[in-house]
């Protein structure tokens, strides 16, 4: 973290130290495999009539083939990003290794049935068993390895998948000898329960956990993770049931299995797919793994009807295609292009640039590619002639054939725009897109630009009723099929104009509006004319859809708000100002000033957030705190710009005078790896600079507001009334901050506009290091690292969105995204802290808040000095004595020292787990 020495000048702060992507970008293990065997699926679904067993092969080469490879590859990536375990463990050559030995095991398998050649088919299936066995104890050595944390549910959903595998896989060797109707039919079931209800189904559901409301660009349900664990008994009981149900030719158990599994599968969805109620799907990605999961549950109730109703194994056999299509089809084919087109992006990193411009290749023509796989699929389903079977499943073939050429567009694209990128940074210019312009709106699910078109449906639509029709005409016999049925037509209620206008003066002052409450006839146009007549502080007013400018002192402006017919609330839309209290009711009223029947506004915001409102009513949490960001983060993202945590050591005497500018500004930074935020800041970073002098030293501050709100600043290390150097400064002014610093420790300073907390958390706090006037002990290595949290609203600035704004209603519900130490989450899991063995390091630590409490605690280290809030807990003259932790409420702070008696890596946390695990940790790499 730059840090400022006893100098009465300032120098200019040193530069970040910056980094690759790590293992980001292209991965041709991971990226090319799983393309290879869609591209072979499609190849032989076109030549099917020429290859002997091409319904088998179709579908292994999907199943076996493009869905396992992918399997395997992805959960281990979630696993990593979910777990955060240390680097090293499962790095990326064992991890290629297993992979070979899957390809080939797969390209065994797929040749040696065909062929009937059963050796090969066991080599081969051999081969793939030992790559997912493999793969399942590296999981496992990960969930042993990692902390407790959250959503640790997922690793042992694709551990219950892990087991299933190789069941299914020697059911398929022995299926492979060729077996009587009754025992094919029963080893049937028993396969495809296993491979697709199992190995695929249980890695879906563990995945969908974290990743279906993070395609969606929104919450995490609040009952998901639980639903997730109750499911899990269920889901992995019902798989077992009915293999063994199978196996023992039991038909009755089988039916009683899966009936469990889909009632805990519809137990799961409840909660973890109830995003999509107020989050619908605007990209590709979402919109595909939606509908294959509606493909899914719809093969589990054919497959249970055929079960229930067929007398034989062998009827059941014979009549498996529907079922065959509906889950290789509508679930499996349309689940991995889904996922992949959210996944490949993402992992190819780069920044949002690069990002969005692999992102735009995976949602073209999206509208027509779902429209036509889901609606041929459904025609196909239907009694239609054969002709016309085969045609529309043609259609079908080249829709979902259409993403191998727009995932290598996309990889390309992204490439090149990484080029582009480097080119410009290289250069010294900022790469394009990386700041947001000045005054939007925080970036969220509504911003993104939507897959849907309308022209794209018409076009899509017209393709199937030329296919039917084609066929029809073909086949003459077909001229029985009904047409479609017209939609009716929907009515809607419309206000009657009076010709009338009310309008209202409204003012914005000490975090209220005057009057806040407004009487309007329905009927009337309204216009709102808003002015602040506050000296301090910005605000804007949102009413309706509509959104004023943000308004300096003595500015106004001007809200036409039309015909109202029904109730409103309005709010400033400045972050925590509408949790202060700055509503605005508009009340309908009939003649005679009665109130309108359903006339109370709306205080969920839930009108303004059909209206695209920001802010908090962008809808990411709500004020009772049940929902708000959960972030995966990627595994493989990097911190691009990390804070040293270094602090040099201190040189200058006693009675020092420190002169220095501080600005306030509002700018886009990391929060995480990979995932952005829209921070109010001193000198453009978070935390602000660390300041550092002795007991005696006067700082001269001098803070210059070039934001676009009202500021202050407040330094907890002076001690003087806090009147008129605390006060709040509009934009465009600035005031000297001038105070003696009397007594050692480390100190706060932050802004204290109100609300103070969303000011704290957007990122305006950081140090004042003051050693007594004699100075401290020296040592080897000194670090400082401040602890504080962040709130992320709606629109995680992840995969290509804007940055996200602070949410004023998580700070109150104290339902932090992350927990970080010098304002990035993770940061030093990658950037590590070093020493040496013997090496005597100290580590400053401040608590920021605004909200957590922390205890500072380094693993496999112990402390032989503790110093908190001024004073030692545990001297240097203290023999045989030592210490585990220091804990700190927010705005305290203090140091600790310890040597490290032998090379490794040494873990850096708070022992306050849940946050550890959002984020506050770190690694001190030692050497010898």
């Amino acid at each position: 973290m730059p840090t400022l020495p006893m100098s009465p000048s300032r120098p200019a702060p040193p530069a970040r130290p910056t980094s690759g992507r790590g293992a980001r970008g292209r991965w041709p293990l991971r990226d090319y495999p799983g393309l290879l065997w869609m591209v072979l699926a499609v190849v032989t679904t076109l030549v099917h009539p020429f290859l002997p067993g091409s319904r088998w092969l179709m579908v292994h080469l999907v199943l076996l083939g493009a869905l396992t490879h992918s399997i395997m590859v992805w959960s281990t990536h979630f696993t990593q990003a979910l777990l955060k375990t240390a680097p090293g463990l499962d790095e990326r050559r064992q991890q290629s290794r297993r992979l070979v030995l899957l390809l080939v095991g797969t390209a065994t398998v797929l040749v040696g049935v065909p062929t009937a050649t059963w050796p090969v088919t066991v080599v081969g299936a051999t081969l793939v068993t030992t790559a997912v066995v493999w793969h399942g104890v590296q999981l496992f050595r990960r969930l042993r390895a990692a902390l407790p944390g959250r959503f640790r549910v997922t690793v042992r959903y694709y551990l219950a998948a892990a087991v299933c595998l190789p069941v299914g896989i020697a059911l398929g060797a022995t299926l492979a000898l060729g077996l009587d109707d009754r025992t094919h039919g029963r080893l049937l079931l028993a396969h495809i329960t296993v491979n697709v209800l199992g190995w695929v189904g249980l890695t879906v559901t563990g995945t969908l956990l974290t990743l279906w409301p993070t395609m969606l660009r929104t919450t995490i349900g609040p009952r998901a993770e639980r639903r997730a664990e109750q499911a899990l008994p269920g889901l992995v009981g019902a798989v077992g049931l009915l293999v063994a149900g199978a196996l023992a030719d039991l038909r009755w158990v089988t039916v009683a299995a899966l009936a469990l599994y889909a009632v805990s599968l519809l137990w799961w969805g409840s909660a973890v797919l109830a995003p999509a109620r107020t989050a619908r799907p605007r990209e590709f990605a979402p919109a595909s793994v939606g509908l294959s999961l509606v493909w899914w549950l719809a093969g589990i109730v054919v497959l249970l009807v055929r079960l229930s109703t067929t007398e034989t194994w062998a009827e059941f056999t014979d009549g498996f295609g529907t079922t065959t299509a509906i889950l290789v089809v509508g679930f499996a084919a349309q689940l991995l292009p889904g996922a992949l087109s959210y996944l490949v992006p993402s992992a190819l990193g780069g920044g949002k640039t690069v990002v969005r411009a692999g992102q735009a290749w995976f949602d073209r023509w999206g509208t027509a590619r779902l429209v036509v796989v889901n609606g041929g699929l459904l025609l196909c389903l239907l009694p239609v002639p054969s002709i016309v079977r085969v045609i529309l499943s043609i259609l079908v073939v080249v829709a979902l054939a259409t993403f191998v050429p727009l995932m290598l567009g996309g990889i390309l694209a992204a490439v090149r725009a990484r080029r582009e990128v480097e080119a410009a940074r290289t250069r010294g210019e900022r790469p394009a897109g990386a700041t947001p312009s000045p005054g939007t709106a925080p970036g969220g699910p509504d911003h993104l630009p939507s897959v849907w078109s309308g022209s794209q449906l018409v076009a899509a639509v017209s393709a199937l009723v030329l296919a039917v029709s084609v066929g029809v005409a073909l086949d003459p016999a077909a001229a029985g099929l009904g047409g479609v049925a017209g939609a009716g037509d929907v009515a809607a209620s419309v206000v009657e104009p009076t010709g009338r206008t009310t309008t209202v003066q409204v003012s914005a002052v000490d975090m209220r509006f005057e009057p806040s409450r407004i009487e309007v006839p329905r009927g009337d146009r309204l216009v709102v004319e808003l002015t602040n007549t506050d000296p301090t502080n910005v605000h804007d007013l949102q009413l309706l859809g509509e959104r004023t400018p943000r308004l300096g002192a003595g500015e106004s402006a001007t809200l036409d708000l039309g015909v109202v017919g029904a109730s409103a609330q309005g709010w400033c839309t400045i972050v925590g100002h509408r949790q202060m209290g700055m509503v605005l009711d508009v009340v309908v009223v009939d003649e005679g000033g009665t109130p309108a029947a359903g006339a109370d506004p709306d205080p969920s915001g839930a009108a303004a957030a059909d209206h695209g409102g920001h802010g908090a009513a962008a809808g990411a949490g709500a004020a009772d705190g049940t929902a708000y960001p959960t972030v995966v983060l990627d595994p493989e993202a990097s911190v691009a710009d990390p804070v040293d945590p270094a602090l040099p050591p201190l040189t200058t005497p006693a009675g020092t005078t420190h002169r220095l500018t501080l600005r306030a500004t509002e700018q886009e930074l990391e929060v995480a790896p990979g995932v952005t935020q829209l921070r109010w800041t001193f000198d453009g970073q978070v935390p602000g600079p660390t300041l550092r002098g002795k007991v005696g030293d006067t700082f001269e501050i001098t803070l210059v507001n070039d934001g676009t709100m009202g500021h202050s600043i407040d330094f907890h290390a002076g001690a003087l009334a806090p009147d008129e150097p605390m006060r709040t400064i509009p934009p465009g002014e600035s005031l000297v901050y001038t105070f003696t610093t009397t007594r050692a420790g480390i100190w706060m300073y932050h802004c204290s506009t109100m609300p103070m907390s969303s000011h704290i958390a957007a990122g305006m706090h950081g140090a004042v290091i003051v050693e007594p006037a004699e100075g401290l002990p020296a040592v080897d290595r000194e670090y400082v690292l401040v602890q504080s949290e962040v709130y992320l609203a709606a629109g995680t600035g992840q995969g290509g969105a804007e940055a996200a704004e602070v949410d004023a209603d998580a700070i109150g519900a104290e339902r932090p995204t992350f927990v970080t130490f010098n304002g990035i989450a993770n940061q030093y899991d990658e950037h590590v802290l070093t020493a040496r063995v013997g090496e005597r390091v100290r580590i400053w630590v401040l608590d920021a808040g605004p909200n957590r409490a922390s205890s500072f605690h380094v693993v496999g280290g112990q402390f032989d000095t503790v110093y908190s809030e001024g004073a030692y807990l545990l001297g240097p003259e203290a023999e045989g004595a030592g210490s585990q932790a220091l804990g700190l409420q927010a705005a305290q702070g203090g140091f600790v020292e310890l040597t490290f008696p032998e090379a490794g890596t040494y873990p850096v946390v708070t022992h306050v787990m849940v946050d550890a695990e959002r984020g506050a940790h770190g690694f001190v790499r030692v050497s010898d």
